[in-house]
């Protein structure tokens, strides 16, 4: 029988004085590699990559603020520039820089941002649909009157202050919630980011771990041509991710691509957003001919 290598242990560092989550894979002296999840999710997502990958490379993967076993916000806000600055802090206080970065969704976003703000400190960066919102939404959002967008943004702040997070029966509902929203999850998946991504409430019940508040954008973003700068400086070379049946656009197309020095961009079929889950082997195959060269 295979010897079964034991899981990730369990740490905290403080950004903004937030207690925050992170694992680690161990592997010291490895390669670093950064695993970075997307918005509603939790570190323990990215545990089939680093299961793969953990032999040749030293994998930390933190819960984002608001999300998994990490402090919530006292407050409503979680801005990007927040979380890049967390990511930041881990890397700081880790001490492991220069490192590689495999990220998802609001992960890539962070990510993006963080690479073109410390070139030095990234070697290889894959994000998974990490651009944001397709162009053409990106610019309706920002020609919206000042005073609508700030108008939602309180109309949906004060209704989010109302939401209770959802309580669920059992795990076993809350596993066909998961499997629900996203139907490409195999049920194994599907079980173990549910088992890890809910708490049980005093009465028996389960939630899900995340802050509902993250569901809100700010009413401000950073200007695109902003973001786009960002981009340019980002140093290592760069894989952007794109599953074909999801919302994402692809930066080629739409133009996205050419702000990067040195990006390729990757369409997955049969893959919708969360395309490290739709087509594990796949992606992994990627990720590690990408992280070698």
């Amino acid at each position: 029988m295979a010897e079964q290598r034991p899981g990730p242990t369990s740490h905290v560092y403080f950004s903004q004085r937030l207690r925050l989550h992170y694992v680690d894979w161990g592997t010291a002296g490895a390669p670093p590699l950064l695993l970075v999840h997307g918005g509603r999710d939790h570190c323990r997502n990215w545990d089939w990559i680093a299961e793969a990958l953990c032999e040749d490379y030293h994998i930390i993967a933190p819960d984002l603020r608001g999300h998994g076993d990490s402090q919530w916000m006292v407050g409503g806000g979680y801005r990007l520039t927040d979380y890049v600055y967390d990511i930041a802090q881990l890397l700081h206080q880790t001490k492991l820089t220069p490192t590689a970065i495999v990220s998802h969704s609001l992960g890539g976003m962070i990510s993006l941002q963080y690479a073109g703000l410390y070139p030095e400190n990234v070697t290889r960066l894959v994000a998974i649909e990490g651009l944001g919102w397709p162009p053409e939404k990106a610019a309706q959002r920002a020609a919206q009157p000042v005073e609508e967008r700030m108008g939602e943004w309180i109309d949906d702040l004060r209704g989010l202050s109302g939401r209770a997070p959802k309580r669920y029966p059992s795990i076993e509902v809350a596993f066909a919630r998961m499997q629900e929203a996203n139907p490409h999850l195999n049920p194994e998946q599907a079980r173990h980011l549910t088992v890890h991504g809910v708490n049980q409430n005093e009465d028996g019940t389960y939630s899900w771990k995340f802050d509902n508040y993250v569901r809100e954008q700010s009413p401000y973003d950073i200007p695109t041509k902003a973001v786009e700068a960002l981009w340019s400086r980002i140093a290592c070379p760069t894989m952007l991710v794109r599953g074909t049946e999801s919302w994402a656009s692809d930066p080629n197309e739409d133009g996205r691509a050419n702000h990067f020095r040195n990006a390729q961009v990757v369409n997955i079929e049969e893959a919708g957003h969360w395309v490290h889950h739709d087509k594990l082997a796949e992606f992994l195959g990627l990720v590690r001919d990408f992280l070698a060269d």
